[in-house]
């Protein structure tokens, strides 16, 4: 799908039909409503990097008209039923913490900001679960659950800046799923608007006939608004165990987590990095090095970038030497995590060192594993330093089987090594396969040259990764980035897709184009 990104300068006013609508619409909500071009160009955008390097330039993408704060449900019923009656788009909006352009406008409408739905109800202990609003914050839901002796066992990356629906309409998955499973795992039951304006609740689990929750999870605002859910805890954890192993191989890494999972051990991590990127894994400065641009000296804020700037365009510029690199590397780092009661975390992770030394495996310890627990919400803060310096920085989650997973790998970096740097580590693995996540970094001599490498960067990689078997996504969901290869991944499923849409939005006015709908 084609994206005209706007010149900040330019920024269209609200159509006549938001305005006409306004003083309605505020009615509803009390007022919480704004037309401001500030409030617009903030909701226009999540962190998808493309995004990003349009902001480098000074262009913003399609925004809303106008941005909503609704604070219950049947104050987000009446809005999109009056939006029906308008034929005015409806997005909804979390914390903005995307990267696949889930949030932007391509038809204006109204961004609707959920975070007010931030209640965290009672842990019912004996049925081990607690209701949640849709907008509360992941790292506040987490703090407030270990206060209370329990844990979700959900931490995606983006746990400070992700809120629990952007979850859901993403199906997220945290860094310990291995053990906890995805977000869709932990669901009980959802409530919500539909794209009908009518409300839904479905029913908690277990319970026979088909889920109507896990039709709706996933489906990125194109069929529903979340506002709540009522989500499984589990107790924290006794003990967490590190262990972390140097191993010949990635093809032999690969062949040790599949072991250790078929002899039923269920690290709550694990973790196997490729050569280039285990090279990087050690060099990584800790949190604290990181400083707010605010802190900067003017070294820092003015000469620093440029100089970055021209550094990046010289050597990440060159992909096609950088890569060859990784041919030097050899080793892959495996790392551990196995938590839960102290007898049965010590059991595991004794039992999954035997398998690892057995295959050649050489024992670390513990000490890179805890490096990487310690360290590992980093990279959300050197992403913004990177861009600044005139790059372009993105990461490309996909899911495969164990008997492609390989394949998966060796196909994409091909394909990718052309345009960025390339890395992948493996992690999120199931009995079934595992996600491989590629990190690229790349640079070209002019911000227009940036973005077509981008573009052609994604097609290449995207396109090598479902030929050789890969599903498109595994945690990062779809947006516009990857909704033509979605659609195409469906096959003769994309018809149903479409009859759901149709259903739940028939006026077709939630979060248009994203999954291609």
């Amino acid at each position: 799908m084609t994206i005209a990104p706007l010149a900040g300068n330019a920024l269209p006013p609200p159509r006549a039909g938001v305005l006409d609508a306004q003083a309605a619409l505020a009615a509803i909500v009390q007022g919480r409503l704004s037309t401001k071009q500030l409030d617009r160009v903030s909701y226009s955008r999540d962190m998808w990097p493309l995004a990003m390097v349009w902001l480098r330039q000074g262009r913003v993408p399609p925004p809303p008209d106008a941005v909503i704060w609704p604070g219950t449900d049947d104050e987000v019923a009446k809005v999109i039923r009056l939006a029906r009656e308008r034929r005015l788009a409806v997005i909804p909006f979390g914390a903005g913490s995307g990267v696949c352009g889930g949030t932007v406008a391509l038809h204006g409408g109204l961004s609707l900001d959920l975070k007010r739905f931030d209640g965290i109800g009672q842990i019912d202990p004996t049925r081990r679960c607690v209701d949640v609003g849709a907008g509360v914050m992941g790292e506040t839901l987490e703090r407030r659950l270990e206060a209370r002796g329990w844990t979700l066992g959900h931490f995606p990356s983006s746990i400070a800046m992700s809120t629990v629906g952007g979850w859901l309409a993403a199906r997220s998955a945290g860094q310990l799923s291995t053990r906890y499973g995805k977000i869709e795992d932990m669901v009980l039951s959802v409530r919500g608007v539909l794209g009908t304006g009518e409300r839904f609740e479905t029913p908690e689990r277990p319970f026979d006939g088909p889920d109507l929750s896990q039709l709706l999870i996933g489906s990125e605002g194109t069929l529903c608004a979340f506002t709540g859910v009522r989500l499984r805890v589990h107790p924290r954890a006794e003990a967490r165990v590190f262990r972390a192993f140097d191993v010949p191989s990635v093809e032999r890494g690969l062949e040790l987590i599949r072991r250790v999972l078929r002899e039923g051990l269920r690290p709550a991590v694990v973790r196997l990095y490729d050569p280039f990127d285990t090279v990087l894994v050690g060099r990584q400065k800790p949190a604290s090095a990181h400083r707010s641009p605010s802190r900067r000296s003017g070294f820092e804020a003015t000469v620093l970038p440029g100089l970055l700037k021209t550094l990046a365009s010289q050597t990440l510029g060159r992909p096609k030497l950088l890569n060859p690199l990784a041919q030097l590397a050899k080793k892959s780092r495996l790392v551990f995590m196995f938590e839960g009661e102290a007898k049965h975390a010590d059991a595991e992770d004794r039992a999954a060192a035997a398998a690892c030394l057995s295959m050649g495996g050489h024992d670390l310890g513990e000490g890179p594993a805890r490096e990487w627990f310690h360290k590992r919400y980093d990279v959300n803060f050197r992403l913004p330093r990177l861009m600044e310096s005139g790059t372009f920085v993105d990461t490309m989650e996909v899911s495969a089987s164990w008997d492609v997973v390989q394949d998966v790998y060796e196909r994409v970096r091909a394909a990718a090594s052309s345009y960025a740097l390339v890395l992948c580590h493996f992690s999120h693995a199931y009995a079934e396969g595992c996600s491989l996540y590629f990190s690229f970094v790349g640079s070209a001599p002019s911000e227009e040259a940036i973005e077509e490498r981008y573009q052609a960067l994604w097609r290449s990689a995207l396109s090598a990764a479902t030929s050789a078997g890969a599903n498109v996504s595994h945690h990062h969901g779809i947006g516009l980035l990857k909704a033509r290869a979605y659609q195409d991944s469906l096959g003769e499923g994309r018809h149903a897709l479409a009859t759901l849409k149709r259903l739940f939005d028939p006026d077709g006015i939630m979060n248009p184009g994203k999954l291609g709908l």
